[in-house]
């Protein structure tokens, strides 16, 4: 266990995802400049940890490891903030995941916990605007978490379900996952948990104890979850990847607009905001990093 200030919030900012477009918002970021210069917004309002998709500069998803390691390049040019890699995908081929966590070696990995219907419902058409699965299987989900371990990259357990939460345990007993954890709850997303006060409540029973979780609100009811985390003592994450509406129903210009209002909500609950080097002891980053490399010529110590 570690001496976590209660009042310390972590705050992520998801700024870009792969299906919201600038016909949506203006200010979805496309290219690896753009995803630094809305970073650089989110770090200055308040966030301390950025969680990254990457884009062709049309806006369509890309898996590209150079893409991904262009958009940390940008990013640390501008800011120290904690990078988080998403390694979301409907395929089961996950090697560039797996490349580009080990070629740029993030400090985090966002990391799928179980397959699910994957949904969103249009009341207006009384049509699905989109309806597919999301499968994360066992295998899908080692490979990942041994490319994370092997890069020294902390797995951020991405739950969209109770199951998902639950079924961490073989992961546990196989040595693949060490406590503490690090989750995030995904509230109102069709096929998983509802937006819920009592949702929340029941993903961290069920998560070992002394881990560390943040929630992540879809859409509308995202305030309402972001409000929910922070009285009940957990992160929390905003962004244009979850939601491009402000409180007020004005559409955010920017990610941070929105890391504005989340700093804000925190403080005016009695939260501190944490900063990077106290997200980093909160999220016991340090643990694991990739041990530096033995100088050259050097010779392994002899055990007894």
């Amino acid at each position: 266990m570690t001496d976590r200030d209660p009042d310390l919030c972590v705050i992520t900012c998801a700024v870009t995802g792969v299906l919201a477009n600038r016909k949506q918002c203006a200010g979805i970021p496309y290219t690896p400049k753009e995803i630094a210069e809305e970073t650089k917004r989110a770090y200055d309002a308040g966030a301390s940890v950025v969680h990254l998709h990457a884009r062709n500069d049309d806006g369509s998803p890309t898996f590209s490891p150079k893409v991904f390691a262009e958009i940390k390049r940008e990013i640390e040019a501008r800011c120290p903030i904690l990078l988080n890699f998403s390694t979301g995908t409907i395929l089961e081929d996950v090697s560039e995941q797996c490349t580009y966590l080990t070629e740029s070696k993030p400090h985090i990995g966002a990391l799928n916990m179980g397959t699910m219907n994957y949904a969103k419902y249009s009341e207006n058409r009384k049509n699905f605007v989109f309806d597919m699965v999301f499968p994360n299987t066992y295998e899908k989900i080692t490979k990942l978490l041994k490319a994370m371990n092997a890069a020294g990259v902390k797995p951020e357990l991405e739950c969209f379900d109770t199951g998902h939460t639950h079924g961490i345990w073989p992961l546990i007993d196989m040595g693949l996952l060490k406590e503490p954890l690090q989750f995030s709850f995904i509230m109102n997303v069709l096929g998983g948990i509802p937006p819920m006060v009592e949702s929340l409540q029941l993903q961290t029973k069920i998560m070992p104890r002394g881990s560390e979780w943040e929630v992540i609100g879809i859409s509308k009811s995202g305030w309402r979850m972001i409000g929910s985390a922070l009285v009940l003592g957990g992160n929390i994450r905003a962004g244009l990847e979850d939601n491009l509406y402000l409180p007020s129903g004005e559409m955010a210009r920017s990610n941070g607009d929105l890391i504005e209002v989340a700093a804000r909500m925190a403080r005016d609950v009695g939260r501190k905001v944490a900063t990077v080097e106290e997200a980093k002891k909160i999220l016991r980053l340090a643990e694991y990093a990739p041990k530096a490399d033995k100088p050259a010529g050097t010779q392994p110590t002899a055990q007894a």
